[in-house]
């Protein structure tokens, strides 16, 4: 138990292997935004979502030849929970009735099925809904960004703003990076997640920041990067506790929370993982690189301060 108690890891040797490994992974997460996209879900492309469920594991691809012989080609079919479950997802097509569409494509799949084919979910949401809330993520996590850069730099300096900023946008993209190279599909609950991360890293990073600024003011011998290896083993033993008995917690909700749930905890999954490890590599080191020192923590004097206790 003494690990957890007292730790003297020299953390800041490995910043820069860190660094190169951060950039190198977000490199590749922004190469594939750019290039491959996301698999966004129904609530930001709009259409239609239709869930059913049959009496024998479904055949796919039969589902498909289907669905194209009744003229909805290019629709996305997946199992949902089991083999027998199955989700379908049809892009809108003008100005076609969502319950006009959903009771065709059922029928259709019921007579093939020789109607071993239950109904159980229909969901519309048009193509201008969907336009609107990609538009409106994109602000929420801006605005989060931003307010977190005010936010930081009023209670502690703006080298350490940046810095946080700079971890939290690390990871960020690493958290969407893995939804975009594995196609994941991305909808309203990951980007709740999503946002979910920024504050959960924010939260390790200030934790880790207010005791480099207690050990600057406290600890007299030392240079900056002895007080931040410091820092970090103070604070390690509460980092292991909150984010494993977290991430323990979302593990849970990823095996048996269901499908519907399963990317919101797997953005969760990820982005605890990796704001911990930038708490301590890039926001640490991002702080160090711009040169913070314990000038810079120390409690600035006022004019005539000594002279207050004068008679």
């Amino acid at each position: 138990m003494e690990f957890f108690t007292k730790t003297s890891v020299d953390f800041m040797r490995w910043k820069w292997q860190a660094i190169i490994l951060s950039t190198v992974i977000n490199l590749i997460g922004i190469g594939s935004f750019l290039f491959q996209g996301f698999n966004f879900g129904l609530d930001f492309t709009g259409g239609t979502l239709i869930e059913l469920g049959y009496k024998e594991p479904a055949d796919l691809n039969q589902i498909r030849g289907s669905l194209e012989g009744a003229g909805f080609g290019g629709a996305t079919v997946q199992n949902f929970g089991s083999a027998r479950d199955v989700l379908i997802r049809l892009q809108p097509k003008g100005e076609a009735d969502s319950a006009v569409v959903s009771d065709k494509v059922y029928q259709t799949l019921n007579q093939a099925a020789g109607g071993q084919v239950d109904l159980r979910r229909v969901e519309f949401v048009g193509p201008q809904v969907g336009k609107d809330l990609t538009e409106q993520a994109g602000l929420a996590i801006l605005y989060s960004l931003i307010g977190i850069l005010i936010y930081v730099a009023l209670r502690f300096e703006y080298r350490y703003a940046v810095g946080a900023v700079i971890a939290t946008i690390h990871d960020v993209i690493v958290t969407l990076a893995v939804f975009s190279l594995f196609q994941i599909e991305f909808d309203l609950t990951v980007l709740a997640a999503v946002l979910a991360v920024i504050g959960y890293s924010l939260n390790d990073t200030i934790v880790i920041y207010d005791r480099i600024r207690e050990n600057f003011r406290k600890v007299r011998k030392g240079s900056a990067e002895d007080i931040v290896n410091l820092s970090v083993n103070e604070t390690m033993s509460r980092t292991i506790i909150t984010s494993g008995t977290t991430f323990i917690t979302v593990v849970a909700l990823f095996l048996f929370g269901g499908a519907v749930i399963n990317g919101f905890a797997l953005a969760l999954m990820v982005g605890i993982g990796v704001g911990t490890y930038s708490s301590i590599y890039v926001a640490s080191s991002a702080a160090l690189m711009l040169g913070i020192s314990r000038a810079d923590m120390l409690p600035v004097k006022k004019e005539g301060e000594t002279l207050d206790g004068l008679p």
